[in-house]
């Protein structure tokens, strides 16, 4: 290390670092100016314990050396040396947490006034939302073995009531919002379990932390139609009669859907909440 990095590196050695006191003054304000009794803004006392340097060569290169130092109880730079792996660590973790804190803040916040969908939001940390989607045609998807052409077709009232990683789907029998007492039906899907449970198979299901209740719904509903339905779940039928034959049938003439095929559950809304 050369003579002028020295001088540089016992120059900061030598800085004094006092404690700073947090208040909720603006500092840009003409009126903090004035003299008086400002005691009452003064928050929280924080106390210097360590500092990071951060040295490089000069500005066109990106190396750079980090020294850690801790503070004696006057504010004093001691104990210099570089940055441990340790410490590295201790650091990249702190960041990290006030950084999810600062994107769970926003998770299933309402972008706009809340929808009449919407029923219910929890949002803690794995979060949930529960709400509903009244019959209207969607595109449909199907693996080639079902021998359904793909297309377009009219799909029931739905409840909808999922996670950050799983999904759970009911059948309504009309298009009013649902109430606790409100009976649901089996879902008319593939890939539905009888509990509702939805096998995303190989979905790529990623919700970030950060999603408002309003894209956390709609990509539920994308990553539901916009998979290929398969195969019925351990042989459960939800509907009365074929259910390859229900999805041909929609799908050809455009009908709306029957909803007299639909099978109760010996669920409520409630059952839910």
């Amino acid at each position: 290390m050369d003579f002028e990095s020295t001088k540089k590196i016992l120059t900061i050695r030598n800085v004094l670092i006092q404690p700073i006191q947090k208040t909720n003054l603006n500092p840009t304000s003409k009126k903090n100016i004035a003299m008086k009794d400002i005691t009452q803004d003064f928050g929280t006392l924080y106390h210097p314990k360590s500092a990071l340097v951060f040295y490089q060569p000069n500005e066109k290169h990106r190396d750079s050396y980090v020294e850690h130092f801790d503070m004696d109880k006057n504010g004093n730079p001691v104990n210099a040396h570089p940055l441990t792996e340790r410490e590295a660590k201790v650091l990249a973790k702190a960041l990290l947490i006030n950084t999810k804190k600062e994107k769970n803040k926003d998770f299933l916040k309402p972008k706009e006034i809340l929808s009449i969908n919407i029923l219910q939001i929890n949002p803690s940390e794995n979060g949930s939302v529960l709400w509903y989607t009244k019959s209207m045609k969607r595109p449909l998807y199907f693996s080639k073995n079902l021998e359904i052409p793909n297309g377009i077709a009219e799909v029931p009232a739905m409840l909808w009531y999922a996670n950050k990683r799983s999904l759970t789907l009911f059948a309504l029998s009309n298009n009013r919002r649902p109430t606790e007492k409100t009976v649901l039906y089996h879902a008319p899907f593939f890939n539905v379990y009888e509990n509702g449970k939805v096998c995303m198979g190989t979905v790529d299901v990623n919700i970030q932390n950060s999603a408002s209740v309003e894209e956390f719904t709609k990509k539920w509903e994308e990553y539901f139609f916009n998979s290929y339905f398969s195969h019925l779940m351990n042989e459960h039928n939800p509907i009365k009669g074929n259910c390859v034959n229900l999805w041909k049938n929609l799908i050809q003439s455009q009908e709306k859907f029957p909803n007299d095929v639909l099978i109760k559950t010996n669920l409520t809304l409630k059952n839910l909440l």
